[in-house]
């Protein structure tokens, strides 16, 4: 199909899908998740689409980076082409709507699409995975769950992404890995991450995962999930795993925890820790995290996180 001097490729209609499910994305982003690392075509292609009014940038200052989001043109060809028939119906004013987002939002929004590149760009150097989906659309993602503090109601949990990645076994047999992922923001208090944790382990032992891809809620435990949660420092990561730790019961190992720097880094590589490991490194220590803290005012604490970066043992996404 040709129009406006363009002749579309299937990796068109990936970048315009991509768009579309994410919002926004950087140049890098897309040469990272559709052009194999190529920049100069990444370039390129970009200038297609852009001339032909199916995406466009966000204004931006000099030294700031391409935004690129989906113009009304550009989800018309992906509707024409019945490439959105998976996602829930809207309006085209919902998405004008969904255009219009605060910097902030903007900016968790990039580091959501800063794990996904690095994620696929690792997972592309290792034969025997692929990765099989990578939402990052709120409405395919949400589920309700009973979470403390709501007397006893179930609400809505709203996850930055799942994940499902597929393992090719030695003798041929195939396996999959599902995550969800959260990434910080920072400013979110340590009770509402909790509270989404919370949320995540209701969902795995009341069946609700489980149900979602068709089974009964009592084969919950055949439905495992892992819920990767992504800070900008290892303190912030640090004071989720205790807080983790406190619940009632503690969430011991379906939250894996990391910084965004680390999986900039090697998502796949030795990063990740959970509250298990957290409790054992800091057991009948200083920084022991079954200590009642309860009435003391937080204070920052270099040597904890000095301490549990030198003496914890990160583990590996995939490992066995």
């Amino acid at each position: 199909m040709q129009s406006a001097s363009i002749l579309f490729q299937e990796r068109d209609f990936a970048v315009l899908r991509g768009l579309f499910e994410c919002r926004v994305m950087t140049s890098d982003h897309a040469e990272t998740l559709y052009f194999e690392g190529k920049s100069e075509a990444t370039k390129k292609r970009l200038q297609k689409l852009k001339a032909a009014g199916l995406i466009a940038e966000r204004p931006r200052r000099a030294f700031e980076p391409s935004i690129l989001f989906l113009t009304r043109k550009g989800l018309m060809l992906l509707r024409e082409h019945g490439v959105l028939a998976e996602y829930p119906p809207f309006h085209l004013p919902a998405l004008d709507k969904r255009a219009r987002v605060s910097d902030l939002t903007i900016r968790h929004e990039l580091e959501v699409m800063d794990v996904k590149a690095a994620l696929h760009a690792a997972i592309r150097n290792v034969p025997a995975f692929s990765i099989a989906e990578f939402s990052t659309w709120p409405l395919l993602n949400e589920f309700t769950a009973y979470r403390p503090g709501y007397t006893g109601a179930e609400v809505p949990v709203k996850p930055d992404g799942f994940i499902r990645i597929h393992e090719t076994e030695a003798d041929g047999g195939k396996f999959e890995h599902a995550f969800f992922l959260e990434v910080d923001r920072s400013h979110e208090v340590q009770d509402k991450l909790l509270g989404k944790a919370v949320g995540y382990f209701e969902y795995y032992k009341s069946g609700g995962f489980a149900v979602r891809h068709g089974a009964t809620r009592d084969d919950y435990k055949n439905y495992p999930f892992r819920v990767l949660m992504v800070f900008k420092t290892d303190e912030r990561r640090n004071n989720t795993a205790k807080h983790l730790l406190q619940n009632t019961p503690p969430i011991l190992t379906q939250v894996w925890l990391t910084t965004l720097a680390e999986v900039m880094a090697d998502p796949l590589g030795a990063i990740w820790i959970r509250p298990s490991e957290y409790r054992d490194v800091t057991k009948n220590t200083p920084f022991d995290a079954e200590r009642p803290t309860q009435g003391i005012l937080y204070r920052r604490n270099a040597k904890r996180e000095a301490f549990i970066e030198s003496k914890i043992q990160k583990r590996r996404l995939l490992e066995s």
